[in-house]
């Protein structure tokens, strides 16, 4: 494998020890200057008592949840200066600081195409990072596979997710991919108050850090064994496993 991973979409995930789901609304979020107030929403909100959502039509969501609060951004083709949910996490966080914060996850999901002619997924998986087994002869179809690997970085874990996923075409047909779906989670100090505010902030801030770390580690660990060639195709939409970040 040759080529690098194509970053799709980020996610700060926010770990609460309680909160309150339905303050989050349009109007709360532009009275308070968490979000711009020229944002247009692209569909009518959800909130009932147990979560509420708000999506925008430039792509960012925001979910709240009795546990979390989950804000979400596609950006591919975006330059790091573009990128909106850093800031408004920060903001929301400064805003509603009675809110114990207890963690925070720094997500990536980006995945590389393949050729249909230069093998497929499974290849690579059952290949390159699987030894063969006779645990893969059973069933009545191949056998799939869902990896996760969990290293220890100096400050964080990097849960790294590897699945295969397709890649829908306007025809509807699809392309074989592989999904490379990271969670750099954090702990943020629980003692103090304005600490624990402060060490979210930094970890929010330091999002670009944990960006290239994901980066590198698919890139230099991942990306480069193996004698399967890829080739990446312009963004087309994604089948996504179930599973959420």
């Amino acid at each position: 494998m040759s080529q690098n991973l194509d970053v799709q979409e980020f996610v700060i995930a926010i770990a609460v020890r309680q909160q309150n789901p339905t303050v989050l609304t349009a109007d709360f979020l532009k009275y308070s200057g968490i979000v711009p107030s020229d944002w247009e929403l692209a569909r009518p909100p959800i909130l009932t008592n147990a979560a509420a959502q708000v999506v925008f039509q430039n792509g960012v969501s925001i979910i709240a949840e009795v546990n979390r609060i989950v804000f979400s951004e596609i950006i591919a083709n975006k330059e790091a200066q573009d990128v909106s949910i850093p800031l408004i996490a920060r903001k929301y966080v400064e805003t509603l600081t009675q809110v114990s914060y207890q963690g925070v996850s720094i997500n990536f999901r980006g995945y590389v195409l393949f050729d249909r002619e230069n093998g497929t997924p499974r290849n690579y998986i059952f290949g390159n990072l699987l030894k063969p087994g006779p645990w893969q002869e059973y069933g009545t179809s191949p056998v799939q596979a869902a990896l996760r690997f969990i290293y220890t970085l100096k400050e964080a874990q990097l849960f790294l997710d590897v699945n295969e996923v397709g890649l829908q075409l306007p025809d509807k047909s699809l392309l074989p991919a592989i999904l490379f779906s990271a969670n750099v989670s954090h702990a943020v100090a629980q003692d103090d108050p304005v600490q624990r505010l402060n060490n979210l902030v930094q970890v929010i801030g330091n999002w670009q850090k944990d960006l290239e770390t994901y980066k590198e580690v698919v890139n230099t660990k991942f990306l480069t064994t193996g004698s399967y060639q890829i080739n990446l195709a312009p963004n087309e939409p994604l089948i996504f496993p179930k599973e959420a970040i």
